[in-house]
């Protein structure tokens, strides 16, 4: 008599009983594991998606920054520019006529040479800082001081961003 698995088949009939409740018992695990490749699908789809959501607002808070340097950038050029044009007119900066010495917005009415560059000047921040952008200058009698300010909430929050350069004229 044939031993299989601890037990004693007897005869033909037992035998394929046997091979039966055997093939069962393999797909009785396949049975329960329906639908689990599909739930592990979902998963990683959801896990994705959080991922490249991350990404996206790591991409936009990296633009916000960048134009927010860019703008620093450009008020810090713009503070250079003008104090290379009183360089270039001194005498008239050292008496003061480039002065602003509140924060002026719109450009100065034109007429003298000091106050063409201080229109064209204020003309040009806003155009490359923005349409916020205004700015003092106060010189004395060898320094001079340049203060550009403009709205900076879009990148970090702070509407009153500014940038003062001193020098020597």
């Amino acid at each position: 008599m044939p031993h299989t698995g601890g037990q004693a088949v007897k005869n033909s009939n037992d035998k394929s009983r046997l091979r039966r409740m055997r093939g069962r018992r393999e797909f009785a695990g396949l049975r329960h594991a329906r639908g689990a490749g599909l739930i592990e699908a979902l998963i990683a789809i959801i896990v994705l998606a959080f991922g490249v959501l991350g990404i996206a607002a790591l991409q936009m808070t990296a633009l916000r920054n960048s134009q927010s340097s860019l703008e620093r950038s450009q008020a810090t050029i713009a503070a250079y520019a003008i104090l290379d044009a009183m360089r270039a007119n001194r005498e008239e900066a050292i008496i003061g006529r480039y002065n602003l010495t509140t924060m002026t917005c719109s450009p100065p009415d034109r007429g003298t040479l000091a106050m063409n560059d201080l229109a064209d000047w204020i003309a040009s921040l806003k155009g490359t800082v923005g349409s916020s952008a205004c700015a003092t200058v106060v010189c004395g009698s060898v320094e001079c001081e340049v203060t550009v300010q403009w709205d900076d909430t879009r990148a970090n929050g702070d509407p009153a961003q500014r940038i003062t350069t001193v020098t020597r004229l």
